[in-house]
């Protein structure tokens, strides 16, 4: 079980859920929310993720690519805790459960009623279990094309995101796209430390990450500009929402919104570091810490928007 434990990567499991989270608690913002969409949404989604994760260690591990020039943390095929049979089970397993729990969520989010609506997410869901594994799986992996970068943005970011949140309201509201965009920045920033850990060993066994194909003083801009523009969005988004549309005193500013600029510090601290950064090896920590500082972000944005949401229901029951 503890070698299960840590194939699945454990540390990258918050970061899965942020968009989750984001959208979730939007909803809940405008007055409609169901327990049960979350839970499945969240299951669905560390599914995926964990899923990822299997495949990863399964595609790397048989080609070669996890090897002793390798600088993260050994995984399971590579130091022969699991075999490549035993791995492959467990990546039919997990995606048979994801599917069943995506199944699960459009049926309680949609209840026959919305055919259509149904048949685009079951779509999508198979989508993202057929993205996941043939991130370094098959002959022709994607991720070892630079496209996985792609990837993480849409299903982690966008889909997630947006996708919860109609599931609840059954529209999309395009504001909701500024922290749907962040949140898929980030979590391609998490993927691109990795990439730039991981550049030399990547490139002697063939795998061409966006890293790998722009260098690593390329990568090292394209991180500010991820992190960077991803914190921009979330304050844009806060700055645009501002609950003034629905408060009966215009003149009145909300302080507890830019309760999540506390998740700056950290995020700020991580820049500085990957900044000074000179040895690929050392960005291993960077990437636990920027994804939990994502994590962070998403749970103190929803906070907030839970606050305001009763803060303005106690307001006009008074």
């Amino acid at each position: 079980m503890k070698h299960w434990i840590e194939a699945a990567r454990v540390r990258t499991l918050p970061l899965s859920v942020s968009g989750i989270l984001v959208g979730s608690f939007y909803a809940m913002s405008q007055g409609i929310f169901n327990w049960k969409i979350v839970i499945l949404a969240l299951s669905t989604t560390l599914g995926l993720q964990i899923l990822s994760n299997f495949a990863n260690d399964y595609g790397d591990g048989v080609k070669g690519t996890d090897n002793e020039d390798r600088i993260g943390p050994k995984r399971a095929i590579q130091s022969g805790l699991i075999t490549p049979g035993e791995m492959r089970y467990a990546i039919f397993i997990t995606a048979f459960l994801t599917l069943v729990s995506a199944m699960l969520l459009i049926y309680v989010s949609f209840k026959g009623k919305y055919f259509l609506y149904s048949i685009i997410f079951f779509v999508l869901g198979i989508l993202a279990i057929a993205s996941a594994i043939r991130y370094t799986v098959g002959k022709n992996p994607y991720g070892y094309r630079g496209l996985g970068d792609v990837f993480v943005f849409t299903f982690f970011g966008i889909v997630s995101t947006f996708g919860v949140y109609f599931m609840f309201a059954k529209q999309i509201d395009w504001l909701l796209f500024l922290p749907a965009t962040a949140i898929g920045l980030l979590s391609v920033g998490v993927l691109n430390l990795n990439n730039m850990r991981d550049e030399e060993s990547d490139r002697k066994s063939g795998k061409n990450t966006i890293v790998v194909k722009n260098g690593g003083a390329w990568a090292k801009k394209y991180h500010f500009f991820l992190i960077i523009t991803a914190m921009v969005l979330m304050l844009a988004f806060v700055l645009i929402f501002d609950f003034s549309y629905r408060d009966p005193n215009p003149n009145r500013f909300n302080f507890d919104l830019y309760f999540f600029l506390i998740a700056y510090v950290p995020i700020i601290a991580h820049l500085t570091r990957v900044a000074k950064n000179k040895e690929p090896k050392l960005l291993d920590p960077e990437l636990k810490k920027l994804a939990l500082s994502t994590f962070l972000l998403s749970i103190l944005l929803s906070l907030s928007l839970i606050y305001l949401l009763s803060d303005f229901l106690i307001f006009y029951t008074n």
